[in-house]
Order: C-alpha cells, then sequence, then structure tokens
C-alpha cells in the first residue's frame, strides 16, 4: 500500500468518523441502534450535492445537518407518540426517505458535482488541506460532543439511556430525551454524508447501504483497541477505529478481494473484532493453568 493510497483511506476514514460519532450517541449513550441512519446519510449527500452545484457548497453541509437532524425527529416521533418498536421505526423512516431522496436530486440516481468539466469548489477540493479540514471536522465534533455530555442536559441524556425507568420517576422527559438523541445523531450522520459527497464529487441514492454496519466497525474496533473508561475515550476511540476500519477496507482490496466480497469481509472483520475480548480471556485463562501445571 503506498503512501497515496494509505493518504485516501486515512482521509476517507476521517468522513466516516463522523458517521461512527453519530451512532456512538445511539449505540453507547441511549443503546438504541437506529437503522435511520442508511437513509438520512444519503439525505445529506443529497441536499449537499445540489447546493453544491447551485454554488452553496458550505451551506450545503449546515442544510445537511438540518435534514439529518429532522429524520433523527421523524425517527423519535413513531418511537414515542405512535408507540412503534424503535427497530421498525428506524426502517419505516428509513424506506420513506428513499422516496425523499430521490425527489431531492430531482428523480435521478446520481448526481456528480462537476461545473464545466471540473469539480465544483468545496472546502475539500484542495488535496493539499483535505486531511487538515477533516481532522479539524473530527476534532471540533469530538471536543463539542464532550463539552455537551457534561452538560445537564447531556448527562440527562445519558442517564436515559443507562435507565429509561429510573428516569421517567425523576420527572425527566423520556420521550425529549429521545428527540434531542436521534436529531443530534443524525445530524451528524447528514453531515458524514455530505462530507463523502464533497470528497468523492457525487452522490448515489443506494450511498447508504450498510452505513449503519460501518459506523458499528468503527466503534467496535477502537473500543477493542483503546478499552475507553470514559465518555471523551470513547468519543476519540469511535473516531480512531472509523479510520482503523477504512485502512483494514483498503487493504483488503489490495489483497485482491473483489469489491462484491467486501460486505462480507466487513461482516467477518466485525465479528472478529466483537470477539476479541472473549479470545484474549481465553488465552490468559489457558497461560494460568499452564502455570499452575508448573507449579504442581
Amino acid at each position: 500500500m503506498n503512501g497515496t493510497i494509505l493518504l485516501n483511506a486515512i482521509q476517507l476514514g476521517l468522513v466516516f468518523a463522523v458517521l461512527s460519532l453519530g451512532e456512538y450517541i445511539t449505540v453507547n449513550i441511549m443503546d438504541s441502534p437506529d437503522l435511520t441512519v442508511d437513509g438520512s446519510f444519503v439525505t445529506g449527500a443529497a441536499i449537499c450535492a445540489m447546493m453544491t452545484l447551485q454554488g452553496m457548497p458550505n451551506l450545503g453541509l449546515l442544510c445537511a445537518m438540518l435534514l439529518g437532524a429532522l429524520c433523527g425527529c421523524v425517527t423519535a416521533f413513531l418511537q414515542t407518540k405512535m408507540k412503534i418498536q424503535p427497530l421498525l421505526a428506524g426502517i419505516l423512516t428509513m424506506t420513506g426517505l428513499y422516496s425523499i431522496n430521490l425527489r431531492i436530486m430531482n428523480n435521478t440516481p446520481t448526481i456528480n458535482l462537476f461545473i464545466g468539466g471540473k469539480p465544483a469548489p468545496t472546502i475539500l477540493s484542495n488535496p493539499n488541506t483535505r486531511l487538515w479540514v477533516l481532522l479539524a471536522i473530527v476534532a471540533i465534533i469530538i471536543a463539542v460532543l464532550y463539552w455537551f455530555f457534561k452538560t445537564n442536559l447531556g448527562l440527562m441524556l445519558r442517564a436515559s439511556g443507562d435507565n429509561e425507568m429510573m428516569v421517567k420517576s425523576s420527572s425527566i422527559n423520556v420521550d425529549n430525551m429521545k428527540f434531542l438523541g436521534l436529531s443530534l445523531s443524525n445530524a451528524l450522520v447528514g453531515l458524514s454524508g455530505a462530507l463523502l459527497a464533497q470528497f468523492q464529487n457525487f452522490a448515489d441514492i443506494s450511498g447508504g447501504t450498510g452505513m449503519l454496519v460501518l459506523g458499528l466497525a468503527g466503534i467496535i474496533i477502537g473500543e477493542a483497541i483503546l478499552r475507553p473508561r470514559n465518555i471523551g475515550m470513547g468519543l476519540i476511540a469511535a473516531a480512531v477505529g472509523a479510520v482503523l476500519y477504512r485502512i483494514l477496507y483498503t487493504l483488503a482490496l489490495r489483497l485482491g478481494f473483489a469489491a462484491a466480497d467486501m460486505n462480507l469481509v466487513s461482516s467477518v472483520l466485525v465479528a472478529i473484532t466483537i470477539s476479541i475480548p472473549y479470545i484474549q480471556k481465553i488465552m490468559a485463562n489457558q497461560r494460568r493453568m499452564k502455570g499452575r501445571k508448573k507449579n504442581a
């Protein structure tokens, strides 16, 4: 793997680090994986692509976050007001977003971000500054989330995920916490989709397929390696894991795996990563048994 390919993998990993940070809120804070992700990711990419072609790439990033947050609010509404099971609520929102995303993209499955035969100008247009821009975005998100989860509102959101029944008895509105958590999560997911569209210079209607697994992979790999003990390290682990996952993904492609096989490779990689603590425990037990036999 040469330097250019590795740099590209790291940059893509930082784009998906924003996705993993968004999923960290629903998975680790709210303890409820959200399938809205596969739809809101494309929503962010679609609206950003359309606004970038209109000469407003930075406003497109902001709109991607706002529409992503709105997608999360729809799922929260289905959960809290319509009393639909969280997993099904996410599926319903994701399914409905497919048609909405097509409308945003003027009923075309793919939008290329080229103006006059050249890539449209965005914050990621300059290859010399792209890495630093992405690093800055990820660092700012981690810092803001860390600060937020230390506030009273953030602590209430964390408490709602830890023990919903206890929080209800403390006069905290759990429904409002679900609106807050899902909207914040999907705002970051939408931003990740928008950044990917600007990075790759196109948006695709099927670009959200597998994003839930991809984001989870980053969280799981980061936690398996860094073993975070607090919220700050948990956020850093999610970002680092996303970058490492993308590097491993690129390495698998370089080893000769076909692109069609990468979903299988991803699933195997995540399964192995999840099993690392169990494997380490077995190996530690075996070492203890050998030590006892020697002492005997």
